[in-house]
């Protein structure tokens, strides 16, 4: 499977936070298939990529409410929630991917391809008048900073 399109979105960094979350991507496999949201972040051993994930729910007993796993109360009727037990198997399991290679050789391709446009996609974003590419279906929160100039 060959991915034709790798887009990146950096963020910037702010001074004064850990924030290891160095830019969002999407890639576009064969000219057929998107997956958007994929994260590249900055590890103790250089950049990696972490895919796209949901966050894992249940339900609140009193009204059938949706809430995540680390919720103390629920989101819809405001009732306390019990805490989860924790056991070896959900010990710190609280994402699921959505989408994900299947074996190691196919992450290694997907993660050099990705990390060589990151690399591109940050020398670019050091040039004089550098405009970032417009990346419309990007879905996140901007700084508060930002919002605030915008």
């Amino acid at each position: 499977m060959d991915l034709t399109e790798v887009r990146i979105k950096l963020l910037p960094v702010r001074q004064g936070h850990e924030d290891r979350l160095r830019a969002f991507c999407t890639v576009t496999f064969e000219n057929a298939f998107v997956v958007r949201d994929l994260k590249i972040i900055e590890g103790q051993n250089g950049y990696f990529i972490a895919m796209p994930s949901r966050k894992l729910t249940a339900r609140c007993p009193r009204c059938s409410g949706k809430n995540h796993l680390r919720a103390r109360y629920c989101n819809e009727c405001g009732s306390q929630l019990k805490p989860r037990p924790v056991t070896e198997e959900n010990r710190l399991r609280f994402h699921a991917d959505i989408a994900h290679p299947i074996n190691a050789r196919t992450r290694g391709l997907m993660e050099q391809r990705i990390l060589e446009a990151y690399e591109q996609e940050v020398e670019r974003s050091k040039q004089p008048g550098y405009e970032p590419a417009p990346y419309p279906d990007m879905d996140y929160d901007e700084p508060p900073e930002e919002a605030a100039q915008a």
